[in-house]
């Protein structure tokens, strides 16, 4: 990544003029993380670390750059974007749904690569709400188990827009070079925090009534969700 700008102690900030490459931020520099949750809550766009693979952001409160997200990626609007939490104290921003079960279920696999799919506040933005089989408008929602994202996502409000580095359809980033790669200038900024241990997008759950639905089968198996399911059910 040589030829990319990397930031230091004597660059300016996020609001430095940018060149044809994204600024790349090393996360270890004094104010790093300082610096990246500034650009995102003044509307800008960030690839960030995570533990299942590198993924592109932006804050909840700026539509344009939510608009950005789907641009950047070539995904279709219909397919709305996930939400990122910093702790299950902010679930209450963005879902009333919560009951014990389900909390239980979370337990067992969050932080870490879970999304779950839970009815959705009034007053969310268009583009991270989609809707269950009865119209009923949804939001997918998991905290990540990376010390890194958790404190990027926690400056930003405990909550954040965030979807897999990559284009729609392509191989997921493992690392900032391959999400730079993938996305080149159109994001404003990367932190290089290293390669993603996990390698593998989240796996994505709903409910129906009673029933636990497996709508992605990713770094999660179906067999563990199911059990756990099963186990939360049993003990109740």
């Amino acid at each position: 990544m040589a030829e990319e700008r990397r930031w230091s102690a004597t660059q300016g900030g996020p609001g430095s003029v940018r060149s044809n490459r994204p600024l790349v931020i090393d996360p270890s520099q004094p104010e790093a993380v300082e610096w990246t949750v500034e650009a995102l809550r003044a509307g800008s766009v960030a690839v960030i670390p995570t533990d299942t693979v590198y993924g592109v952001a932006a804050t909840l409160g700026h539509p344009q750059a939510l608009d950005r997200l789907f641009a950047i990626k070539g995904r279709p609007t219909a397919k709305p974007l996930p939400v990122m939490l910093s702790s299950p104290a902010h679930l209450g921003a963005v879902s009333a749904e919560g009951g014990c079960r389900l909390m239980e279920f979370a337990a067992a696999f969050w932080p870490g690569a879970l999304t779950i799919v839970l009815a959705a506040l009034p007053g969310l933005p268009i583009q991270v709400v989609g809707r269950d089989g009865s119209g009923q408008p949804t939001v997918g929602v998991r905290i990540p188990a990376h010390a890194l994202a958790i404190e990027i996502v926690e400056g930003c409000g405990g909550a954040l827009a965030v979807t897999s580095a990559n284009r729609s359809g392509g191989r997921p980033a493992r690392t900032a070079a391959e999400a730079v790669a993938a996305l080149g200038p159109a994001v404003d900024l990367v932190v290089d925090g290293g390669e993603c241990r996990g390698g593998v997008a989240s796996s994505v759950v709903s409910f129906e009534g009673s029933r636990l639905r497996v709508i992605r089968e990713g770094a999660i198996g179906r067999v563990a969700l199911e059990a756990a399911w099963d186990a939360v059910g049993r003990g109740r």
